[in-house]
């Protein structure tokens, strides 16, 4: 998310630690309150998760939603979530446990084992789930992701689903930019590496080429699919703006006209 919520891969000592703080966790309060599994997710809490209801039947579909519009398979293995109450208590499990790691809203770790989510309850947890759900059932199915490209669908499957074309945060400005002309360079977000290097504008130009391919022409839809299905499937992909302009040379000016037509 913009405001920093998300988390990344860490190392394998700081995953044993996330098993040890939520383990840790469910036995300080006599275990998890409510537990279930939700399509690949399994999630536990620690309050009554009847109140989420709603949104799991959403939060299941986003499973075929990655699949209809990316074409990637289903996740190969579970994704565990982990939900808080309120944020002091999961602000204790995480200063416990996880003292080395930057505070987030949310988090999703994942290093040689499954992947999995932590989030506590507040005014936007579905919006924190989506986010970080997106990136543990991407990494559930793919071996590498671009920083770039896992943060912009991310940042493009958070909202509901009949909000993501039309009314995700980013597209007043990203609209705006387009009609002055300016187009963020693609290449410039493939040499982030690191999620420090990700700031607000970041965020949005990666949504915005997430956006671009989704929704704009055939050709760079088909390109994002055909770069995924070769990390799915082991092949070299090579770099995504280099194979983005070989199928469309004029991928700038598409770009541009894509944004300044963009409506209902």
């Amino acid at each position: 998310m913009q405001d920093g919520t998300h988390g990344g891969r860490l190392a394998a000592g700081v995953w044993l630690a996330v098993v040890a703080c939520c383990e840790a966790t469910a036995a300080e309060t006599d275990g998890w309150r409510d537990e279930r599994t939700l399509g690949p997710f399994v999630c536990r809490a620690d309050f009554d998760l009847a109140q989420l209801d709603p949104f799991f039947t959403q939060l299941e579909l986003l499973q075929s939603d990655l699949n209809h519009h990316l074409g990637v398979r289903p996740a190969s293995e579970p994704v565990e979530l982990y939900l808080f109450r309120n944020e002091r208590r999961y602000r204790e499990a995480l200063s416990r446990h996880l003292p080395g790691i930057p505070y987030r809203r949310a988090l999703y770790v994942k290093t040689g084992g499954r992947g999995m989510v932590l989030a506590y309850w507040s005014r936007e947890i579905e919006v924190d789930l989506r986010h970080e759900c997106t990136h543990a059932l991407l990494h559930a199915t793919l071996p590498v992701v671009p920083l770039w490209l896992d943060e912009g669908l991310a940042e493009y499957f958070e909202v509901q689903r009949e909000q993501r074309a039309f009314e995700n945060q980013h597209l007043g400005a990203v609209r705006w930019l387009a009609r002055f002309g300016i187009t963020p360079r693609l290449e410039k977000l493939e040499k982030k590496s690191d999620v420090s290097d990700m700031g607000g504008a970041e965020y949005r130009d990666s949504w915005a080429w997430v956006h671009f391919m989704l929704h704009g022409p055939y050709l760079a839809h088909d390109e994002l699919v055909r770069y995924l299905a070769d990390i799915q499937n082991h092949a070299p992909p090579g770099i995504l703006s280099s194979r983005l302009r070989a199928r469309l040379p004029d991928c700038d000016r598409r770009f541009g006209a894509h944004f300044q037509s963009w409506k209902r």
